[in-house]
C-alpha cells in the first residue's frame, strides 16, 4: 500500500526519474503472491496502482538505498538488526514519523489490517497517505542541491522524520 502510494506522490510531483520506490517484507510468508484483495480494492477504490509481488528484504540491498522505511515498530527493530553497519541502520525509518500532523511518538505504527475488514484497510490508506506526503517533501528536500553531491550537512541524516516534541 505505502509502495503504491509513494509512487503516486512521486509520479505527481514528477520526479520518477530520480526518485525510486519499492517494497519488501522482512519475513517471506507471502513472497511470490499478489497483494491482499482488500488492499487491492481499498487502493483501486482511491485511484492507486495496485500491481504488486511480495519478496523478502535481503540485507544487501542497504548498499543500493538512501531510505529504508519500516511501517511498524517491529519492523523497524529487524531491519535495523539486519543492516550490515550503523550507517546502513540510521537509513532505516518509520513511515508515520513524516506525518505533518504528527502522531504522538508512541502512535507511529502503522497498524497491519490484515485480520480486519474494509475499516481497517481504509484507515491504513489515510495514515499512508498522510505519511507519504511528509516523506515526499523530506526526499524532495534532499534532492535539492545544496552541495556538489546532495548530501545533507555533516551529522544529519539526509531524510530526517518530523520533529515531535
Amino acid at each position: 500500500m505505502a509502495e503504491s502510494v509513494f509512487r503516486a506522490e512521486v509520479a505527481a510531483a514528477g520526479l520518477g526519474d530520480r526518485i525510486v520506490a519499492d517494497s519488501a517484507g522482512v519475513d517471506g510468508w507471502h513472497e511470490g503472491e499478489g497483494a491482499d484483495p482488500r488492499t487491492v480494492a481499498v487502493l483501486t477504490a482511491a485511484g492507486y496502482p495496485a500491481d504488486h509481488r511480495a519478496r523478502r528484504f535481503d540485507a544487501s540491498w542497504f548498499a543500493d538505498r538512501d531510505l529504508v522505511i519500516a511501517l511498524d515498530g517491529g519492523h523497524l527493530r529487524e531491519l535495523r538488526r539486519m543492516a550490515p553497519g550503523p550507517e546502513d541502520a540510521a537509513k532505516v525509518r518509520l513511515l508515520r514519523s513524516y506525518d505533518p500532523a504528527g502522531p504522538a511518538p508512541g502512535a507511529l505504527d502503522v497498524p497491519d489490517p490484515y485480520y480486519g475488514g474494509p475499516a481497517e484497510f481504509a484507515a491504513c490508506l489515510e495514515m499512508v497517505e498522510a505519511a507519504c506526503a511528509g516523506l515526499l517533501a523530506a526526499v524532495t528536500d534532499a534532492l535539492t542541491p545544496g552541495s556538489a553531491d546532495g548530501a545533507a550537512p555533516r551529522g544529519r541524516h539526509p531524510f530526517p522524520p518530523q520533529e515531535r516534541s
